[in-house]
């Protein structure tokens, strides 16, 4: 299993669910805006990318390219860890179901996890928690809601 935090906005930072959790290291990555967390041992198959802040007009753009470069890495199933994201517009609505899409003809499986009730809201209010695999954060501990 990869983590990878990056910030959808660069000004925003915040602690991650997996913070402090056994068995991760902090792996500074030279391409990326934002460190990435490589656990010492895992879930073979599994990449979770873990998303800040604002994803709207503004850093969709970036977080577009972030999230396709990912795909030629990813393991079979992509996670999308919206725990810390803010707010959520029609293009970033935009950018995950390009994701979805782009994933599924590459034969990867997008989750998405945690989404804040805002958030979870808005996939709820545009039927997309329908077409697209959203996992809801249920306990303290994030770990459940990331299994397939």
């Amino acid at each position: 299993m990869t983590i990878i935090p990056i910030p959808a906005t660069t000004a925003s930072t915040a602690t991650n669910w997996y913070a402090g959790y056994p068995g991760f290291t902090n792996v500074r990555h030279p391409q990326a805006a934002a460190k990435a967390d490589m656990p010492t041992h895992g879930r073979p198959g599994q990449t979770i990318v873990a998303l800040h802040g604002e994803l709207d007009i503004a850093s969709a753009p970036a977080l577009r390219e972030h999230l396709l470069g990912t795909l030629h890495h990813s393991a079979r199933l992509l996670t999308l860890d919206l725990g810390e994201v803010s707010f959520c517009d029609a293009t970033g609505l935009a950018v995950l179901i390009g994701i979805q899409r782009r994933a599924t003809g590459i034969g990867i499986t997008l989750h998405l996890a945690n989404p804040r009730p805002q958030v979870a809201k808005l996939l709820r209010i545009t039927g997309l928690d329908r077409s697209l695999t959203v996992h809801p954060a249920s306990a303290p501990s994030a770990e459940p809601a990331l299994q397939a």
